[in-house]
């Protein structure tokens, strides 16, 4: 059983998540390296040193530079800011150093697009969580095994509320394109349409700030967006992001139709999955509740109980799992850079779409 120093930029909301993922997983999934949290980052040293006690680090620096280039940091973890990421993974990449980077990757796409070109040939993983669940991941065996016939249809939302009431004050999430609707939370659900159903060949956008202003200052990003598209293996689909979505706390959801049967899926109650077969008999004919279990990917080594569920931090643990037998077997797991500058791919499309009142076509 062989060690490796991980270094995490960022100790906020998610460098805590990705610490305790890295202090809880060797035990988790009994995995062949077992991490072990030798710097953190952050932007003072106080701070630093604040998450280093916190979190059980060894070390603590201010300087993401000196975290990189330290030979006792063997993997990088990114949970900085957008604008930081390139310049981290492009130093940790020239040193041969494993790098993990949360979506979206960069604050451009010529962030994404220089940072894959980085990744050849090199162990890189995006941070998308949710596709991680058990249910989710059940859904794209489902979909693969044929289950639910050729695909038609998709419909999926990633709608929260958490700045549905207009005299919430201005804050860093009401600045900037990266820091909208379509720069934050689209990108989670793009993920998620990529991976169960493929590329999208075109779509139509709307972007809208519905609040202009708020306490404290203008708003420059958007509130919500919606986009139709036609994915590359035929099938439509529809999408809708929000952060004024009053009442919903995390509605990542989606619905997908096929020739033999549906499959319909929400956050909000991660641990069902909703499938419909047109096989079963009239008298019985409907949507089934699955509760995830035992049976499911990677959901035993939590719990033996079936229904007894999983949850948020336990996604994180999965992704740290992935990421860990990436750098042990020299294989990359889904999703790498390259998938990550796919979804950016879309984004762009989106505000191109949103900005010329057409179609566009998504690049590859």
């Amino acid at each position: 059983m062989a060690e490796i120093g991980i270094g995490i930029l960022g100790g906020g909301y998610m460098g805590k998540a990705h610490a305790v993922a890295m202090a809880a997983v060797g035990a988790v999934f009994e995995t062949a390296l077992r991490p072990r949290l030798e710097m953190v980052c952050a932007t003072t040293p106080e701070s630093a040193e604040r998450y280093r006690a916190a979190y059980g680090f060894a070390r603590a620096t201010d300087d993401w530079q000196v975290l990189v280039n330290d030979p006792k940091v063997e993997a990088v973890i990114i949970a900085s800011p957008q604008s930081t990421h390139r310049a981290v993974a492009l130093a940790a990449f020239a040193l041969g150093k494993p790098v993990f980077c949360e979506k979206p990757m960069g604050a451009t796409l010529d962030d994404a697009i220089a940072m894959t070109k980085a990744a050849a040939g090199q162990i890189s993983m995006v941070g998308y969580n949710y596709v991680r669940t058990p249910a989710t991941q059940h859904a794209r065996h489902l979909i693969a095994s044929g289950a639910i016939g050729d695909i038609t249809w998709f419909r999926g939302e990633h709608v929260e509320d958490f700045y549905a009431d207009p005299q919430a004050p201005a804050t860093w999430r009401t600045e900037g394109d990266a820091n909208g609707t379509v720069g934050d939370l689209a990108p989670h659900m793009i993920n998620c349409a990529l991976a169960l159903m493929g590329p999208i060949d075109r779509l139509i956008a709307e972007i809208e700030t519905v609040h202009t202003s708020r306490p404290g200052g203008d708003v420059t990003n958007d509130d919500q967006a919606q986009l139709m598209c036609r994915f590359a293996n035929g099938a439509l689909g529809q999408m809708h992001f929000s952060r004024i979505q009053t009442g919903r706390k995390m509605g990542y959801a989606y619905e997908i139709t096929g020739t033999k049967g549906a499959i319909r899926f929400d956050q909000e109650d991660q641990n069902a999955l909703w499938l419909y077969q047109m096989d079963q008999n009239d008298a019985e004919r409907g949507f089934s509740k699955i509760l995830t279990g035992p049976a499911h990917p990677d959901y035993l080594p939590f719990c033996q109980g079936p229904g007894h569920g999983t949850g948020y931090q336990d996604q994180i643990i999965i992704e740290a799992k992935d990421f860990l037998e990436a750098i042990a077997s020299g294989k990359n797991r889904w999703p790498t850079f390259q998938d990550g500058l796919d979804v950016y791919h879309v984004i762009e499309a989106i505000r191109a779409s949103a900005s010329a009142g057409r179609w566009q076509t998504v690049s590859s």
